[in-house]
């Protein structure tokens, strides 16, 4: 069996450029959690909108669950099946816990991909689980009219150690360990317009695993952690501000950017996802006078597999630099505060 047809041809988006807009999703939720039964080791459910569910074993071991999956973002089988996992194992890191094992989520439209194309994708999956240290234990399988592909993922951490998202404190200091821009990227590439220099700036992003999740959710002076996918810079950061019940400036020129996004995005590309984002959360942040609209549009672009988004103290943030630097995070920056107020105000 074979098809002419690239990966994503056969979808109607890809990676987190997939999700429901936070807008609708919030609809979709209203009045669900009153329904729910919510027992008490549960340390971190859906009330924040955080990165995975945590359960409390005993005094020091809490689960962390959580699932993440997408449609192709990338045409290279294997590629897509390592994007999709690291993305998954992202969320536990994001906690400050570290992956024990996987379950795999496949579904393939199979009168149309060849065989070894769905191995493929599930063989990425599997090289990054390794990564990872972890196995992916089991899964399940449907036949489907789109590829996707994801992981149930499961880790463990100290309670003390668990990081959400509205942990964040007023004069923290803003880290982002990943540039932005792949959002900008996948619509350039569906679109046959994305060089080499910038695919390979794209597949080092997605495929780069944020193992440093773990060190930092050990560190007392990190309050609060979140990884940008979906929702893009803004959307996530609001989350935290929301859950924080504090406000947040970003210094637009401090934002870490890929250098092949930037004349993409000047040139318009960009997918449907920033303009759901944008209509979802918009009225929450007040832009500066010099902020180019390309800008607010990389500030809203659907990242896949995006960065580590860190509040912590200034006493400790030169000692998380650190850390993401050491851990292969080259560009990881300081990128604004958290203070009084509501909202995201970006700034030049």
């Amino acid at each position: 069996m074979e098809s002419n047809k690239r990966l994503t041809e056969l979808s109607h988006g890809g990676g987190c450029g997939c999700k429901i807009s936070p807008k609708l999703l919030s609809t979709m939720l209203h009045g669900l959690r009153e329904q729910a039964v919510l027992p008490a080791a549960l340390m971190v459910g859906t009330e924040t909108q955080d990165d995975a569910a945590v359960y409390r074993l005993n005094d020091t071991q809490a689960l962390i669950a959580t699932t993440d999956f997408f449609m192709p973002i990338v045409d290279d089988p294997f590629t897509f099946g390592q994007i999709a996992a690291t993305n998954a194992l992202s969320d536990i890191y994001a906690m400050g816990g570290n992956p024990i094992m996987a379950l795999a989520l496949v579904a393939m439209p199979i009168a149309v991909l060849p065989v070894e194309t769905m191995r493929a994708i599930m063989a990425g999956g599997e090289q990054v689980c390794r990564e990872a240290g972890i196995p992916i234990a089991g899964g399940h399988s449907i036949d489907s009219v789109e590829p996707i592909y994801g992981l149930v993922a499961m880790g463990l951490a100290h309670p003390d150690h668990i990081k959400r998202n509205d942990g964040a404190q007023s004069g923290d200091v803003l880290i982002l360990g990943k540039p932005l821009g792949v959002g900008i990227f996948a619509d350039a590439l569906k679109k046959l317009k994305l060089n080499d220099a910038g695919y390979a700036q794209m597949i080092q992003s997605t495929t780069q695993l944020n193992k440093v999740g773990t060190a930092l959710g050990q560190m007392s002076g990190v309050h609060a952690m979140t990884d940008v996918t979906g929702f893009g810079l803004l959307g996530h950061l609001l989350e935290m501000c929301r859950g924080s019940q504090l406000g947040a400036t970003l210094q637009m020129q401090q934002v870490p950017i890929w250098s092949e996004a930037l004349p993409l995005v000047q040139a318009g590309f960009g997918p449907g996802a920033i303009a759901r984002n944008w209509e979802s959360y918009g009225h929450e942040v007040r832009l500066g006078e010099a902020i180019a609209d390309w800008q607010r549009k990389l500030l809203s672009d659907a990242q896949t597999s995006g960065g580590l988004l860190v509040s912590c103290s200034p006493s400790v943030a030169m000692q998380v630099l650190e850390q993401f630097h050491q851990a292969g995070f080259h560009q990881a920056s300081v990128i604004g505060k958290m203070h009084s107020g509501t909202g995201v105000s970006v700034e030049h």
